[in-house]
């Protein structure tokens, strides 16, 4: 893990994680709020899954990518993409919600403004992604120039 990632993955990871542990005590009602949502945004996905195992589902998916951000192990691309899928499975259901927007489609109605904010999820999924990509193409620049001087060494 890059230095410069501790403080996000940890900010997210940290809160994902925390987010999921909570979900596995899920009641009735909060399971049926949850599936609501979900299959409300992604019927194809969710509509015929029962509440309870949706829950869990989200649950355990939660805790998953939580651990995967806080796991220095886990490369800065793989816990970017599941960062941004994540976020951007949120924004679906922010932005499919005619309530959550105002008029214009966009903006947060007093009711969207929690779920706005998810896409702070997708900027520092993409950020992450996009350094890892980064960080993965500069060293294998570095590795093929390292190649290229070993099997014909310059002479002066």
């Amino acid at each position: 893990m890059h230095p410069t990632h501790v403080p996000m993955r940890v900010a997210t990871g940290a809160f994902i994680l925390n987010a999921g542990i909570g979900k596995l005590s899920a009641d009735e009602g909060t399971a049926q709020f949850l599936h609501g949502a979900a299959a409300g945004t992604y019927p194809a996905l969710f509509k015929d899954m029962k509440p309870a195992s949706f829950a869990k589902l989200l649950a355990y998916s939660e805790i998953g990518l939580g651990a995967a951000l806080l796991a220095p192990m886990v490369p800065a691309t793989v816990a970017g993409a599941g960062l941004t899928g994540f976020g951007a499975s949120l924004l679906g259901m922010y932005l499919k919600t005619p309530s959550m927007t105002l008029d214009d489609g966009i903006r947060p109605s007093q009711e969207g403004t929690a779920m706005a904010k998810d896409v702070w999820l997708v900027g520092a999924g993409l950020t992450l992604l996009t350094q890892g990509i980064a960080g993965a193409a500069k060293s294998g620049v570095k590795a093929s120039k390292r190649s290229v001087r070993k099997a014909a060494p310059f002479t002066s």
